[in-house]
């Protein structure tokens, strides 16, 4: 049975997102105490503080899904070299109403993968920027600004040989991270 309850959340809703495909083929490397959910942003409603008293069901079922979590895995893609906006909106709604955050305290890895040689860079420090403002502790090094090119995903959707090293090391700091806060 695993001891750490990882919530992933993909900022990006495309079937065939490099995101969605990272954050599927990450988890593969760690270790059998952690186990990972892929979190459902994509039927949120926007965000609007009118309806903080009476939130959607979508949104309390995410709020409980990161509530439960031990640990917090973002997968973001850049867009306009920012984060998306599905992904902001779920921050946003699992923040509120003011006081009642369930981002706050949980140990959290920020990594994206992109077709550009600067990965998600820009997107990264914004979802940095936000979450430090959320208090979630962010793991710091190593950055993973993964460029999408062949072979950084194998036939069958596993990491590929060369990018293995990188991306275990990258995992076994996240592991360490979330140990550390829990």
């Amino acid at each position: 049975m695993s001891q750490y309850q990882i919530a992933v959340v993909v900022g990006s809703l495309r079937k065939d997102s490099f995101n969605r495909k990272l954050a599927s083929a990450i988890v593969k490397l760690a270790p059998s105490e952690f186990s990972f959910k892929q979190v459902e942003i994509g039927d949120l409603p926007l965000y609007d503080q009118d309806d903080d008293a009476h939130q959607a069901d979508s949104v309390k079922r995410l709020k409980a899904d990161i509530a439960g979590a031990q640990g917090l895995l973002f997968v973001t893609p850049e867009y306009n070299r920012s984060m998306s906006g599905v992904l902001k909106n779920a921050i946003d709604h699992a923040s509120r109403p003011y006081g009642e955050s369930a981002w706050a305290g949980k140990p959290a890895g920020v990594l994206g993968a992109s077709i550009g040689s600067i990965g998600t860079a820009m997107a990264q420090q914004h979802l940095r920027n936000v979450l430090a403002y959320l208090d979630v502790p962010t793991l710091g090094q190593p950055e993973a600004f993964i460029h999408v090119k062949e072979g950084l995903f194998d036939s069958d959707g596993n990491i590929g040989p060369d990018s293995q090293a990188f991306l275990q090391s990258w995992m076994d700091q996240y592991v360490a991270w979330v140990k550390k806060h829990n």
